[in-house]
């Protein structure tokens, strides 16, 4: 079964090279070849020369990915599907981290291939340009007819075939796609341990029950898609596969203490700390180890235990912002400041970005944040960038 299930996936590796080589590749430009369309030109060396030549307000707009319709309106009505003057004129004055486009905003692979292009130019340091492509059902390409690309039934069918190089080649023909279509950066593959089955939200987009198994799989499926030039997220730390209940939605609770969860849901995290480009974080509240805030917003779970004890160094970024977990109980501005303070680096798609940008602008300007802890987001941010 395992040998059947790789032989299908090198079929559609071939499919892909036929994209790169029939010319459907994003032109994109590398980093220092893009010419901003911001009023504040930046040299594009590296990251602490970068960072050397920000603004306060333009350190602080590097802190976020959001949709390119919150560029423009704050919020994530509507479906921005190209360029536009008024999106030029709002990137220059919010020249965001990076951009993360869903299904309302790919129509076709022309249209997805040009608007990515489009976006790539917007801001002074070229945009990180992200996408949920997970296979199975979060998959925002895959799944749209129009593209005609390979297609994976979930990754616990990929899990249950107990050989790590279906993950690799998986994370190889998502991250070939990804990357010609002008992505780079997959919020994939998820860690979570599916050991509860009345869980409603994560379930078959694991690789499964065991955490053996799900790190190790993790691991190739990452492997798969850094060989592509795409880079990866392990997501959603401390894990999210033991719960009922769904953060879309409302406040979530997990009853582990810390050390059953390093028994069970840390392990494929910690095995795959290495390896990753960045770790996404809940927005479950771990009952027995923070009773104040969700995981998002948790300073004892992001850097007392991430950062501190399991000695994670790169990119942290919380889950979107919008869900019902967060938006519900503390609105976008707050929610942003706290998320920041508990050690993200990256503030994920605030329901009301312009809130959720003043709030931390102003945080920054009374000294409740200091400079110090926004320079050392933002360098992080563009070594995740490449410089």
């Amino acid at each position: 079964m395992s040998r059947h299930f790789f032989s299908s996936l090198t079929v559609s590796l071939i499919f892909i090279a036929a994209i790169f080589f029939s010319g459907c590749a994003s032109n994109s430009a590398e980093p220092d070849q893009i010419p901003p369309s911001h009023e504040h030109n930046i040299e594009l060396t590296d990251s602490r020369h970068i960072l050397s030549q920000m603004t306060t307000e333009e350190k602080v707009a590097q802190l976020f990915i959001i949709t390119p319709e919150q560029l423009v309106s704050g919020s994530i009505q509507g479906a921005h599907l190209e360029s536009s003057p008024a999106l030029k004129a709002s990137a220059a004055k919010y020249p965001v981290a990076g951009f993360i486009l869903f299904a309302r905003n790919i129509k076709t692979p022309n249209q997805t291939r040009a608007f990515t292009k489009e976006l790539s130019s917007l801001t002074p340091v070229p945009p990180i340009l992200a996408i949920d492509e997970e296979g199975g059902r979060v998959a925002r390409l895959a799944n749209n007819e129009n593209f005609f690309l390979p297609k994976f039934k979930n990754m616990e069918a990929v899990g249950n075939t107990s050989d790590t190089e279906n993950a690799r080649g998986a994370g190889q023909i998502i991250g070939s796609y990804l990357s010609a279509f002008g992505f780079t950066l997959d919020f994939a593959p998820v860690v979570d341990v599916n050991t509860n089955p009345e869980n409603i939200v994560i379930g078959a987009r694991s690789f499964g029950s065991d955490p053996k198994q799900v790190a190790d799989m993790a691991g190739a499926f990452l492997s798969g898609l850094h060989s592509t030039g795409v880079k990866g997220c392990i997501k959603h730390f401390p894990g999210h596969g033991d719960t009922k209940g769904d953060t879309h939605a409302d406040y979530v609770a997990v009853t582990k203490s810390w050390e059953e969860l390093k028994t069970c849901e840390i392990i494929p995290f910690k095995q795959n700390l290495s390896s990753t480009d960045c770790v996404m974080i809940a927005h479950v509240t771990c009952t027995a180890i923070d009773t104040d805030y969700p995981a998002s917003l948790s300073k004892t779970l992001i850097t007392g235990k991430l950062r501190k004890e399991l000695g994670y160094k790169g990119v942290i970024l919380s889950d979107a912002l919008d869900m019902g977990a967060i938006e519900k109980n503390y609105g976008s501005g707050e929610a942003c400041v706290l998320a920041f303070e508990a050690g993200n680096d990256i503030l994920l798609m605030p329901k009301d970005f312009y809130a959720g940008y003043d709030a931390v602008l102003k945080a920054v300007q009374s000294g409740r944040i200091n400079e110090e802890r926004l320079n050392e987001s933002v360098l992080r941010i563009l070594q995740l960038k490449g410089y």
